[in-house]
């Protein structure tokens, strides 16, 4: 009887415990037991390993459509890997992780992650070495390579929209323009996607360069005086500083423009998770599985042109724009982002939606 372990780490998003429970599914059909190794590798740097049976008694599926993950992603104050670097201590917080999925007895290892985690894995594959390590890619911000689609960024644009129709409501009712920062780090796709979904009049993301008289512009000559504009967490204004709703806000009110923020934050990354991310969440367990069971070993699930199957973790490191981790510096993590030739560009831009300067 084989023995696996899950293990979530990073941010949190949902479809996390989607995935976990049909990898339980899976792997309960088959016969296997089933670890889930609780907040993440801080699971695993205490003794004995923070870990638990797993059954459908903790995992009814009732409740896998739920956010967050039942089995957490870590504590902010436990030794990590970013901790442990801060205070020279990786090789001690490594060599402990080592012995503690040892002691586990696993057979293999599904490590539910974004590029952060992932790349992290690849980095320190020595750890696991003595098991099989299945990746799965989630994340809100889409940014990872190899793949079209991550766990938890279908949930996450619906979240964002609901949040932004909500707001023109109110928009319409105070003649007023409101800018809604989103969440993505460099990344632009859930600026990018949400906008489209929410009639946003412009979408400013870290990808395109934008001028802002072109978007004091742009406003100006709506046919309306109310609406939205989408600014993705990672854009940067030159000569100012804060946060970057606030910084166009304020370019905004000089031109007289009425407008007020709004920062939808972590709602971003909770919210019942819609069907597509169940679809793909099951899709991923179900190819994690066969990877178990064809003896594969450092792979990432991937979905490119409606299909899923495996790539090697060393494929995907390399597909990726790899960058300098800011708090690990000797880590390079594995980075997409939003392609000039992306066609969601040319429909924002055929719908009147100031994208940047780009697109003419």
């Amino acid at each position: 009887m084989k023995k696996i372990g899950i293990i979530t780490t990073g941010g949190d998003c949902s479809g996390l415990n989607t995935t976990i429970q049909r990898i339980l599914t899976g792997a309960t059909k088959r016969g296997w037991q089933v670890w889930g190794i609780l907040d993440g590798t801080d699971g695993l740097y205490v003794n004995p390993p923070a870990a638990v049976l797993l059954n459908d008694m903790l995992l009814p599926i009732e409740n896998s459509r739920l956010a967050g993950s039942f089995l957490h992603n870590g504590r902010a104050t436990a030794l990590n890997f970013e901790t442990a670097a801060e205070q020279g201590k990786t090789k001690q917080f490594n060599a402990h992780l080592k012995k503690s999925l040892k002691s586990l007895e696993l057979d293999a290892l599904i490590l539910i992650g974004g590029n952060g985690s992932v790349s992290l894995a690849w980095a320190n594959k020595n750890l696991y070495q003595d098991l099989q390590l299945i990746c799965i890619p989630k994340t809100i911000d889409m940014d990872m390579p190899l793949t079209e689609r991550t766990i938890g960024f279908d949930t996450a644009v619906q979240q964002l929209t609901t949040f932004c129709d909500q707001l023109l409501l109110t928009a319409r009712s105070h003649h007023r323009w409101f800018v809604v920062q989103a969440m993505g780090r460099d990344c632009g796709q859930l600026a990018l996607h949400a906008g489209i979904a929410s009639g946003a009049s412009a979408i400013l993301i870290p990808e395109i360069k934008f001028d802002t008289n072109n978007l004091i512009n742009h406003i100006k000559n709506t046919t309306t005086d109310y609406g939205l504009i989408m600014v993705s967490e990672g854009i940067s204004l030159r000569g100012h500083s804060g946060r970057p709703a606030d910084m166009i806000s304020r370019k905004l009110s000089a031109a007289g423009i009425l407008n007020r923020t709004a920062f939808p934050e972590h709602i971003q990354r909770s919210g019942d998770t819609v069907a597509t991310d169940r679809i793909l969440a099951t899709r991923f367990a179900d190819c994690a599985l066969k990877a178990i069971e064809n003896n594969e070993t450092y792979v990432i699930t991937t979905l490119d042109c409606n299909e899923v199957f495996t790539v090697s973790l060393s494929e995907f490191i390399s597909a990726g724009e790899c960058v300098s981790d800011p708090k690990i510096p000797a880590l390079m993590t594995s980075n997409a982002y939003v392609s000039p030739d992306d066609p969601l560009l040319d429909v924002a831009h055929n719908m009147g939606i100031y994208i940047g300067e780009t697109k003419k």
